[in-house]
């Protein structure tokens, strides 16, 4: 099938149209494609709750809010820095060991928490904390066996993310298939369970995945940069979105069409108005024709 259309109207017009590649699979099949299942995509911040396993596997006295701020892309509001601050407490490691960046400071910069609880591993693990974002590092070797593990194949490539961590690229179909098996992978209940009793630590409580995550029963989410977002059902069945141009604003009208062809009640999602600085509505997000 062709890839989902998405066009951003103001008034009438048509302003912007972004192709969105779009597959579901459960148990290794492919039970729906739009556009390329195998569109090779960085993960970037989706992976973050695969990046999780490696950490709660080897520090179990985590809590559901500290994984949740692992799995994070953060808003950095006072509740969520306030998180990432017990999370380095009690690694233990300080706001000075953080790779990540200013962004104004390391601390605010929105992969805070990942990085904190990469600091947490190493600690766990005995390693150096020093250079723990970096590919020779014996933490992102964990990032790298983790993907792997949960996508039963090697990435098709690495790269640098955002923050200073490695990223690695898959195909569409085998990020939908490591999303499906997250929650039956060792530590993944952990992860499935924080995710899902704070999902308005992963960004915001208006962001796309906390959305979905309160929407439906047994869900987890992760939206990530350039136009990617993966999901899983707690039966086992993954979802991995791409929209081609990057425009992240595309995910949801995409996301809710793909969920109601697999019998899923969309819920809120296709709420998509376009509003301006005022808090006017001026045009729509809605699914288009396509050709």
């Amino acid at each position: 099938m062709e890839p989902i259309v998405v066009e951003a109207t103001r008034g009438e017009v048509v302003e912007a149209r972004h192709l969105v590649h779009a597959v579901a699979v459960r148990d290794g099949r492919v039970e729906l494609a739009l556009g390329d299942p195998g569109l090779v995509a960085f993960l970037r911040s989706s992976a973050k709750p695969i990046q999780a396993l490696p950490v709660v596997r080897a520090r179990p006295d985590l809590d559901d809010e500290q994984i949740a701020l692992v799995c994070a892309s953060h808003l950095a509001s006072p509740e969520q820095l306030a998180v990432v601050r017990r999370l380095l407490a009690d690694a233990p490691a300080t706001e000075d060991d953080l790779e990540c960046g200013p962004d104004p400071t390391p601390i605010e910069h929105n992969c805070s928490g990942k990085h904190a609880g990469f600091l947490a591993l190493c600690v766990g693990k005995g390693w150096p904390t020093a250079g723990y974002r970096l590919a020779s590092h014996p933490c992102q070797a964990a990032m790298l066996e983790a993907v792997v593990e949960a996508a039963e194949a090697r990435p098709v490539a690495a790269a640098v993310d955002g923050c200073g961590v490695q990223t690695f690229a898959l195909p569409l179909e085998r990020a939908a298939h490591a999303f499906a098996r997250l929650g039956s992978l060792e530590g993944g209940e952990r992860v499935v369970r924080a995710m899902r009793a704070h999902p308005e630590l992963l960004r915001g409580p208006v962001a796309t995945d906390a959305v979905l995550i309160r929407e439906l029963d047994g869900w987890v989410a992760k939206g990530g940069a350039e136009g990617c977002f993966c999901a899983a059902s707690g039966d086992g069945l993954g979802l991995a979105l791409k929209v081609r141009d990057g425009a992240f604003r595309a995910i949801q009208p995409a996301l809710a069409l793909v969920l109601g062809l697999l019998g899923y009640a969309p819920g809120t999602l296709p709420d998509t108005a376009v509003s301006n600085s005022r808090g006017e509505q001026v045009g729509v997000l809605r699914v288009g024709p396509r050709g």
